[in-house]
């Protein structure tokens, strides 16, 4: 056991902090006596002189300074353990999982889990960043408290959180833009397609257009695009994603007469609203708020 408590050392940095012991009893509200009794009792435990005096006053040794350096980290740690255990009691969470689609704004995720970190900085959050089918299937596995996706849920109520808009993209050099006029989807069935896999392990699912010949998978948006920019084929691609390579040119929009942009409106799922904790329903909040603030997001009420 610790030879020194944690009060001890709240009152030699009350000592410290208030520049004497009749004016740190006065801010804590013990008296004088109590806390001169409490740092010698600590010196002598410890075998250190931690104050020496100076006129009326008293100051840190050298020994003293790294020593209640120290202990500020086991002050702040057990301040913060006694926030955590409070939390706890009123139904706090030790952790979320939240499942989100990768076709949604990353910035705005950041954003959100940023000011989540803020409020709940000792809540673990497991992030999966889930395709098509992946995160519907966290909620019927009960393995997720928070689902954003695009596809709705049986039996779950969504609320609409954000539409995505996808572009139909290949390399500047790619042959369809060799082609030089509008294209059609006959045109693209004679190139290779880049699709993203459905993380779903069991009811896996294909969307969008896959009638191309060719077509390669991958497991993740961000393989595509490194892809489309080795001109390695063709994708339709939510648009926040690509936004520095379409304005530094490593992609370019397909001149398609049809169907080259689409819309993908994507929803906010609880596994169980009613039964939600503190830190799950904030990490919904802060998603909502960053929607509606973020220029980089697209919100459903101003779809043109």
């Amino acid at each position: 056991m610790s030879r020194v408590t944690l009060a001890q050392w709240q009152m030699l940095a009350a000592v410290v902090d208030h520049g004497g012991f009749a004016r740190a009893a006065e801010a804590i509200h013990k008296s004088p006596s109590t806390l001169n009794h409490a740092v010698h009792k600590l010196e002598e435990q410890l075998g250190v002189e931690v104050l020496e005096p100076v006129g009326r006053q008293v100051r840190l040794t050298e020994a003293g300074e790294l020593l209640l350096r120290r202990a500020r980290q086991l002050l702040e740690g057990a301040e913060a353990l006694e926030d955590v255990a409070e939390r706890l009691g009123e139904g706090l969470e030790a952790e979320i999982v939240l499942s989100v689609d990768q076709i949604f704004p990353p910035v705005v995720l950041a954003r959100a889990m940023e000011a989540f970190s803020r409020d709940y900085p000792h809540v673990r959050v497991q992030l999966h960043e889930s395709v098509l089918n992946g995160g519907v299937e966290m909620l019927y596995d009960g393995s997720a408290d928070l689902v954003v996706s695009g596809l709705a849920a049986q039996g779950f109520l969504g609320e609409p959180l954000v539409s995505v808009r996808f572009i139909a993209v290949a390399h500047p050099e790619h042959s369809l833009h060799k082609l030089d006029r509008m294209l059609d989807l006959r045109d693209l069935e004679q190139h290779r397609q880049l699709v993203v896999r459905d993380s779903a392990q069991r009811q896996s699912l294909d969307a969008g257009w896959l009638k191309a010949e060719q077509r390669w998978t991958v497991s993740h948006l961000s393989t595509s695009i490194d892809m489309l920019e080795r001109n390695l084929g063709f994708a339709w691609v939510p648009e926040t994603l690509i936004e520095t390579s379409l304005a530094s040119g490593r992609l370019k929009p397909l001149p398609l007469s049809a169907g080259g942009i689409r819309e993908a409106p994507m929803q906010l799922i609880h596994r169980d609203r009613d039964r939600a904790g503190p830190a799950t329903r904030a990490m919904a909040q802060h998603l909502r708020d960053e929607v509606a603030v973020c220029p980089d997001a697209r919100r459903i009420d101003k779809i043109e």
